[in-house]
């Protein structure tokens, strides 16, 4: 694999990834455990009577502090990155801010365990940045996160320029925020249940791109009929190609969906009154399983689809003679190699959605997929949170999106405002990268461990050479950028329709009380529609105890708590 495409591929990787940091007391204090009351006053505690009123400088400026401060950070390591204390952008911050920063770097598998030790036995940092830390446990139950509501709008002019809409939706639920956001709204993912088509394959036995289920299910029919060893429906375990095709009867969102999204594994959607229900025990569902069904019986659905692996797929699609007709994916350079099989990647296109029998043509817009919740969060060990507040506050303009992941030097890493370029959007390009991602061992920058301020205008901003063909492998954003923009933004939701759940924060008691159903409806729903549509399961004699059995798993008491934090 060339270093270009590990750069590209690293890149669209970033969309999923997270990171953690820590900072915070003034270098000759010792960090003191104060418990929890103490966090809370640790939070209104001006600086002032912390440090004197000559520490900082004022907010906006640098650098921020007039003596030094250490900030302990802990971050998530990344193979490709040598040494974050030693790093290039680790020196530009310290040089800019005046703050010495401690790095301990950890991996992202191992950051839970590493944070629920250290908070256990007391030795934790004084800022945690995007390592995901319990803010419900930590934070609202037992105070060892400080809340930041008293403090952002004093510290933070970047923030409040650019990233205040996000205030609603990072507060938990007793109406404090403890944690800042990353923002890193890649385009495409919010628009996330693609299908991807083999275009040439339908091009050439004269077949038209399919607009509406049946028209899916004949162009699926024909296909098996002259390739009766292909796959017109290639798919994983995660059942995506069920999903995909239940929006042609009634929204369904994958299960769970995002980063923040640790609560739809029971199909749950927002009715346009307003009401949480489960798609799942919808009368629309119930139609799209015999759907579904015909299509199984059909032969169109791959017998191993249900079993398959991620590893299986990618083997089934790359078969010689490019056998699978559909196949659902964020992206189709997941399962093809854009440079090693680019006639093979030219082959394939996402197909809008289609149209169901009821006129239902819609796919989810994962509206909030962009925000990370509480990738910063200041400790009670730390003395001085307004310096940490300054320091992260750096990090929330476009510029610094850009210099956090690809270093800090403009003409030699990236060039700002490049005259005469047009962004992937089309719009006038805000900068040209000079420098990408690797997956080489380097020491130059942060890359997709850096905190982001990356709405869609700025990621999209980067130049991308008009007449550049989106199948080039260079070209991927701009490729899932238009593929998304004009085959699936035009079926997002619309007012008064069915929606998405939106960003939740539920109580202790809350995520205790639905933690077990959770679970046991999720897997019942799984292996059930898997039963429905196999024959396992009659779709009509079966479904009243199918419902009945959800009940009682504690479906009705995950839909009554989710109903209870939305309308609070």
């Amino acid at each position: 694999m060339n270093k270009l495409w590990k750069k590209l591929m690293a890149a669209v990787c970033c969309t999923t990834l997270v990171i953690g940091l820590s900072a915070c007391g003034a270098k000759d204090s010792p960090a003191a455990d104060k418990g929890s009351q103490a966090a809370e006053d640790a939070g209104k505690e001006s600086v002032a009577e912390n440090t004197g009123d000559s520490l900082l400088t004022e907010p906006g400026t640098y650098p921020i502090v007039t003596e030094p401060v250490t900030l302990k950070i802990m971050i998530m390591s990344k193979p490709y990155i040598e040494d974050y204390n030693t790093n290039d952008f680790t020196k530009y911050m310290e040089d800019l801010t005046g703050i010495n920063l401690e790095i301990e770097a950890v991996s992202y598998e191992d950051s839970q365990e590493k944070i629920n030790l250290a908070m256990a036995g007391g030795d934790y940092p004084d800022v945690f940045m995007t390592l995901e830390p319990d803010v419900v446990k930590y934070g609202v139950k037992e105070g060892m996160l400080i809340p930041l509501d008293d403090l952002i709008e004093k510290n933070m002019p970047n923030f409040m320029a650019n990233a205040s809409y996000t205030l609603d939706s990072i507060r938990q639920s007793d109406g404090k925020i403890y944690g800042l956001p990353s923002i890193n709204e890649a385009y495409h993912v919010m628009y996330g249940n693609k299908m991807w088509m083999n275009s040439y394959k339908l091009s050439e036995m004269g077949l038209s791109v399919p607009t509406t289920a049946q028209e899916f299910y004949d162009v699926c029919k024909a296909y098996l009929e002259k390739n009766p060893n292909g796959v017109a429906i290639g798919d994983m375990n995660d059942n995506a190609a069920i999903n995909w095709l239940m929006n042609a009867f009634i929204l369904t969102p994958d299960d769970p969906h995002g980063s923040h999204d640790k609560t739809n594994s029971a199909k749950c959607i927002v009715s346009p009154d307003g009401k949480v229900i489960s798609a799942a025990t919808q009368p629309q569902f119930k139609e799209g399983l015999k759907y579904i069904k015909s299509l199984y019986d059909m032969g169109a659905f791959y017998e191993g689809n249900f079993s398959n692996t991620e590893d299986g797929l990618r083997s089934l699609i790359n078969q010689d003679g490019e056998p699978v007709l559909f196949f659902p994916h964020l992206y189709s350079a997941k399962y093809i190699d854009s440079t090693a099989s680019n006639e093979m990647y030219r082959h394939y296109e996402a197909l809008s959605p289609v149209e169901g029998p009821e006129g239902v043509r819609v796919t989810p817009y994962y509206y909030n997929d962009g925000l990370y919740e509480n990738r910063f969060v200041i400790t009670d060990k730390c003395e001085n949170p307004e310096v940490a507040l300054r320091f992260i506050d750096w990090f929330y303009q476009p510029k610094s999106y850009v210099m956090a992941q690809y270093g800090t030097e403009e003409g030699v890493d990236y060039i700002w405002e490049p005259e005469g370029e047009v962004g992937v959007n089309g719009k006038p390009a805000m900068y040209t990268l000079l420098n990408g991602y690797t997956t080489d061992v380097q020491n130059h920058d942060w890359q997709v461990t850096s905190l982001f301020y990356g709405p869609s205008d700025v990621r999209l901003g980067e130049s991308a050479a008009a007449d550049l063909d989106k199948y080039d492998p260079t070209a991927l954003e701009k490729f899932l950028y238009e593929e998304t923009k004009e085959k699936m933004e035009p079926y997002a939701p619309k007012k008064g329709d069915y929606n998405i759940l939106p960003i939740m924060h539920l109580t202790p008691e809350e995520q205790d009380e639905v933690a077990v159903p959770l679970v046991e409806v999720s897997n019942y729903i799984k292996e059930s529609q898997v039963a429905f549509i196999t024959g396992k399961m009659d779709i009509d004699k079966d479904w009243d105890s199918y419902v009945s059995q959800l009940d009682s798993l504690g479906l009705q008491q995950i839909l009554d708590v989710y109903q209870q934090v939305i309308d609070r």
